[in-house]
């Protein structure tokens, strides 16, 4: 029986144009077709005709793929491991002679009649790149590399007084306060959300494979599956709380991990230590979404930074014995003037109007 054997190896010579194939090939992986309508690959290509070959090796390499069997090639997946543990292993201890004779290992010139003889099913996507350059550390950079690029990369931003839904490719929901920005990337084997200002709701789909972490100052929230807020906002620790489901969260300070169920939520401050777990009802968790800004027991400074968030206030206090007195409460940040109103019933303080003209500050003092 004859066998279908891949190209051959590149030469020396050609491994440069091989390597810069294989990066514009896994940015097209899911329609290599597409590349050809791409200035930028079609320059690339006019440089040398090497380009062109070695992109037309990665595909019909990723044809014969198509081609195997079910039953593929964990068997890989197995030795990548091993070979990567090994040169880890190599690293610490000393050197020893090398045994006599060594075990066969596949060639680049028969990887894919190696693999049919494999016996565990492993997904095809996940083990091209590793089958491309299959050859001892050429296999594992071409593994890591396919891993390391991202499906989709997408910011998300809101200003002030908006909010916006967003419904991510792999079914998980956000949903942005105001003043809000996210930087979202969705790998093959994890998915991840930095939230460097502002506050967020995940709904996150359960996917074991791919855990889903949440980067937000020194915070790392890591979930599989749950509906959970974190707020992010200068000048106030990081707030994780948890809705459904359960989140590990961690922090580069000192403090060790902790693992929040639904109703539970935790702080960390700007050096990255974490407070002690606290209960939180479900209508304290990330109440914006229904319009509402809670506060309890907070000074009146930081309660009026959080309603400009929303918008202009227009308020001002320069009195700091004014600005330390305590607020609790639950007010619409839409609707500023029953805010306004409600401040001399529930604090000793009153309003007064501005002198100048449009946009001029109305000044909150102490009562008499």
């Amino acid at each position: 029986m004859t066998e279908h054997l891949p190209p051959a190896r590149p030469t020396d010579a050609s491994r440069s144009a091989d390597a810069q194939a294989l990066d514009w090939f896994a940015q097209f992986s899911q329609q290599p077709q597409a590349a050809f309508d791409d200035a930028d690959f079609q320059a690339w290509l006019a440089v040398d005709p090497d380009h062109r070959a070695a992109f037309e090796r990665w595909q019909a390499d990723w044809r014969r793929l198509d081609t195997l069997p079910d039953t593929a090639v964990q068997q890989l997946r197995r030795q990548l491991a091993a070979d990567k543990a090994a040169d880890l292993l190599g690293q610490r201890a000393q050197p020893r002679p090398a045994p006599a004779v060594q075990p066969a290992r596949p060639a680049w010139s028969a990887p894919l009649a190696w693999l049919r003889g494999c016996t565990a099913a492993v997904p095809r996507a996940a083990l091209a790149a590793a089958v491309l350059l299959v050859a001892g550390g050429a296999g594992r950079m071409a593994w890591e590399h396919w891993q390391s690029r991202p499906l989709f990369v997408q910011d998300y931003a809101t200003g002030r007084g908006q909010q916006l839904n967003v419904e991510l490719p792999d079914g998980s929901r956000l949903r942005l306060d105001t003043a809000t920005r996210v930087h979202v990337a969705l790998y093959r084997q994890r998915r991840e959300v930095r939230l460097p200002e502002g506050q967020a709701v995940f709904q996150v789909h359960g996917d074991a494979d791919r855990p889903f972490d949440v980067l937000a100052g020194s915070v790392k929230v890591t979930v599989v599956g749950t509906q959970f807020a974190v707020r992010h906002t200068a000048g106030s620790p990081v707030q994780v709380a948890v809705q459904e489901g359960q989140v590990r969260v961690s922090a580069a300070g000192p403090s060790d991990a902790v693992l929040l169920t639904a109703g539970q939520q935790v702080q960390a401050d700007g050096d990255g230590r974490l407070s002690a777990v606290g209960a939180v009802p479900p209508a304290g968790i990330a109440p914006w979404r229904d319009g509402r800004v809670s506060f309890d027991n907070v000074p009146l400074s930081q309660a009026l930074a959080e309603f400009e968030r929303y918008g202009p206030t227009r308020l001002a206090v320069r009195d700091p014995a004014v600005a330390a007195m305590r607020l609790s409460g639950t007010f619409d940040p839409r609707r500023l003037d029953n805010f306004r109103k409600a401040l001399p019933k529930v604090l000793p303080v009153r309003l007064l109007d501005p002198q100048g003209g449009e946009g001029a500050q109305t000044l909150i003092v102490a009562a008499p």
